[in-house]
């Protein structure tokens, strides 16, 4: 781990701590495939860890407090953790919300000291946060010597997330980061949580491309979206619209609000999209994915109404590039990132699609090639360097 952004980080904690860390601990961002706007309608999403990530080198410190220093923050926090207050800087918060929902659940939680850092683009979509969490719970547990359970602390960081932080998130972005497979995207039913690793279809590669707009007013906007799919959902009297078929939909015909039909439209539709693009990856049919890719982004952005033209013009450069199976934007919307499946040998596909996109927007974008990748991990520096 000498080299790059974990070289960096370890040479930050000699200099703040004196001697070496004992462990690494890697979180993964993650970026997802298809099903957008599902997850809180209880339905089916598609996402993938990349190889972007948040790195913390920590060793043992007090085991009353938490000392943290951030190098993407440039800021230092020294935390108690018998209190349940809250405080600043912001990104703090979100080690703190950890400490609180573990002790809630009855585990014991030990302090440390540690240096973070990590290279997700914060605001993207790429679920920066959650893998800062996960990063921290990761850290907790070697502390105390807890069972590493992903699952359950998934859980716990989304509560952390819900409950401390304020944010109303579904489980997804924490699920991924703590439970990703090299290689494989995971199909996540967001009701029962069960979950089924899929191989991506061999020779392809997954792009994400950073249009380098953010998202703006989006939490309003989501918020709306969110009322919109209850009152859907409660006039067909069902709980959520993952209940809801096509051909229901389809019946209702003008009795349900044009606004909420388009809406549910696109829920239901991308509930279908995101199994059958699990199917594909079965058959590692990439041709197939990519089509479902295209459509999923033409429902988001004429039924849902959450793209931007910054979006819609990255997908088009994306799809423009003959190695480009299919492309579609990412995340909650209005800015941030689109994602691709391409020809992993498509060399020139980030340096093409970058030049269009600020030809035909003036906007520089960053674009970069994933592979999936393991979810969070923890491992002692002995073991690290005796390899």
């Amino acid at each position: 781990m000498s080299g790059g952004l974990p070289g960096r980080v370890a040479a930050a904690y000699t200099a703040r701590f004196g001697g070496r860390p004992s462990h690494w601990i890697r979180a993964p961002g993650r970026v997802n495939l298809i099903g957008e706007h599902t997850d809180y309608n209880q339905g089916f999403v598609l996402p993938m860890a990349i190889t972007r990530a948040v790195w913390v080198a920590f060793g043992p410190g007090r085991s009353d407090r938490l000392v943290l220093r951030s190098l993407d923050f440039e800021a230092e926090v020294d935390l108690p953790l018998d209190e349940d207050s809250h405080g600043e800087p912001a990104w703090a918060e979100y080690a703190r919300g950890i400490a609180w929902a573990m002790r809630r659940a009855g585990l014991p939680v030990v302090g440390w000291q540690g240096v973070a850092a990590g290279d997700i683009p914060m605001g993207a979509g790429l679920s920066s946060s959650a893998a800062f969490e996960l990063a921290a719970a990761r850290a907790f547990a070697l502390a105390a010597d807890i069972p590493w359970d992903p699952i359950a602390m998934a859980r716990l960081a989304q509560a952390a997330e819900h409950e401390w932080v304020g944010v109303h998130c579904g489980i997804m972005d924490q699920l991924v980061c703590a439970c990703g497979q090299a290689g494989h995207a995971l199909l996540l039913d967001c009701r029962s949580l069960e979950l089924r690793a899929l191989p991506l279809p061999s020779g392809a590669a997954v792009a994400v491309l950073d249009t380098g707009t953010r998202r703006g007013l989006v939490d309003s906007v989501y918020n709306e979206r969110r009322l919109q799919c209850e009152a859907a959902a409660a006039f067909f009297g069902r709980p959520a619209l993952r209940d809801v078929g096509v051909a229901e939909l389809q019946s209702a015909g003008s009795a349900l609000d044009p606004v909420l039909q388009r809406r549910a439209r696109h829920v239901i539709s991308e509930n279908e999209r995101t199994q059958q693009a699990g199917g594909a990856l079965a058959r590692g049919d990439a041709a197939e994915f990519g089509r479902l890719m295209d459509a999923s982004h033409a429902s988001l952005a004429h039924d849902y109404e959450v793209s931007s033209e910054a979006l819609d013009r990255m997908v088009e450069a994306a799809r423009r590039h003959p190695g480009c199976y299919g492309a579609r934007m990412t995340g909650a919307g209005f800015g941030g990132c689109a994602v691709a499946l391409v020809d992993a040998a498509a060399e020139d596909f980030t340096v093409r699609v970058a030049q269009d996109f600020r030809r035909v927007t003036g906007l520089t974008p960053s674009i970069f090639i994933t592979q999936a990748t393991d979810g969070v991990a923890g491992m002692p520096v002995e073991a690290e360097a005796a390899n």
